[in-house]
């Protein structure tokens, strides 16, 4: 089964009216829908925005569902001048850039417990998530870092700092969280963002231009993830 998880209903509706054989569960607040999709098993939810929301998600997924994977769709403002606006960026790895320690010495990002700054995302899923991905709609596929934090990144001078501390290509809110779920339970997972902003003062602007064809270019590229994916 294949896990697939997005903030906003438009970054999931496209891929649920695809599902056949279509079940509906409600648990702990968020709607969680399986089926079939090109004869795979499929199961995806809307977790909301921000950490915690996408965390509780995923652990709730992976207990009811136990997915085999777990892929993390939407759209992402770009921190990198290689990933402009529609392009697609694959996560090869995430980072929690608001989680700050630093007063005790670790460095920015650190993850306590865990003792990690980045999570890897899963190879398999991630090359395959770019293949899917480098023939969509004429613009380009990258891998790199994503940052999530809890908050919409709008101005020059956050991106800068978030880009000189973790070399991150893309910035949202979610998928690290994810990504720190999946890490814990040994679940394999993948980060998709189509751009749709620059994370600077223009942001608010491009977000609400964008956010539909963005969102719908990320649906496409998991319907062929789904049809070409193999455990």
């Amino acid at each position: 089964m294949i896990g697939i998880i997005g903030a906003m209903k438009i970054e999931i509706e496209k891929i649920d009216s695809l599902i056949q054989n279509k079940s509906e569960k409600q648990i702990a607040g968020t709607l969680f829908v399986s089926g079939t999709l090109n004869g795979k098993e499929i199961v995806t939810a809307v977790c909301g925005i921000g950490k915690v929301a996408a965390a509780m998600c995923a652990q709730t997924m992976i207990m009811a569902y136990s997915p085999d994977c777990i892929i993390n769709t939407g759209v992402a403002g770009s921190l990198s001048d290689k990933a402009g606006i529609l392009d697609t960026v694959i996560a090869d790895s995430l980072v929690e850039h608001d989680m700050d320690t630093t007063a005790l010495g670790d460095p920015p990002g650190f993850i306590s417990g865990i003792d990690t700054v980045y999570f890897p995302a899963d190879k398999y899923v991630s090359s395959l998530l770019f293949e899917c991905a480098s023939g969509i709609g004429g613009f380009k596929a990258i891998t790199g870092r994503i940052a999530s934090g809890d908050q919409f990144v709008a101005s020059a001078e956050k991106k800068d700092k978030i880009v000189a501390q973790f070399d991150a290509c893309a910035c949202e809110m979610e998928g690290a969280a994810i990504a720190h779920t999946c890490f814990c339970n040994k679940v394999p997972f993948g980060v998709i963002r189509a751009i749709s902003d620059c994370a600077d003062g223009s942001s608010h602007m491009d977000y609400a231009q964008f956010l539909p064809q963005a969102a719908a270019a990320a649906a496409e590229i998991i319907r062929l993830f789904v049809e070409k994916y193999e455990k």
